[in-house]
């Protein structure tokens, strides 16, 4: 006869959860800048992000919208980014609103 019983269930061992690393940033030399435009294109191994001013952010603009800063990352780093950037936009909206990023609507709504 068998000591063990099959139905008594062994205790759950509880995982410790993984401790996330904090990195420390050094942002003592950083330039700051405002963009109102982006315009993204890649190759198969990057991502390049373009960020300028529109002067002109109702219609199609009439002169060439300078660029200023160009951010170029591989697509690991940008997947991170894009769900870094999401998480941060769906808590705005749950504070503050749904954004609406169809200019000629607020326009209307406003």
């Amino acid at each position: 006869m068998s000591s063990e019983n099959p139905e008594v269930q062994q205790p759950e061992v509880q995982q410790p959860e993984p401790q996330r690393a904090q990195i420390q940033i050094d942002d003592s030399k950083v330039i700051a800048s405002y963009a109102n435009f982006c315009r993204v294109t890649g190759t198969p191994e990057e991502l390049i992000i373009d960020f300028g001013l529109n002067p002109q952010p109702l219609g199609i603009p009439t002169t060439p919208i300078p660029v200023t800063q160009r951010v170029i990352t591989n697509f690991f780093t940008a997947k991170r980014m894009l769900h870094a950037l999401s998480m941060t936009v769906q808590r705005h909206e749950q504070t503050f609103g749904v954004l609406e990023i169809d200019v000629q609507k607020r326009i209307r709504q406003g």
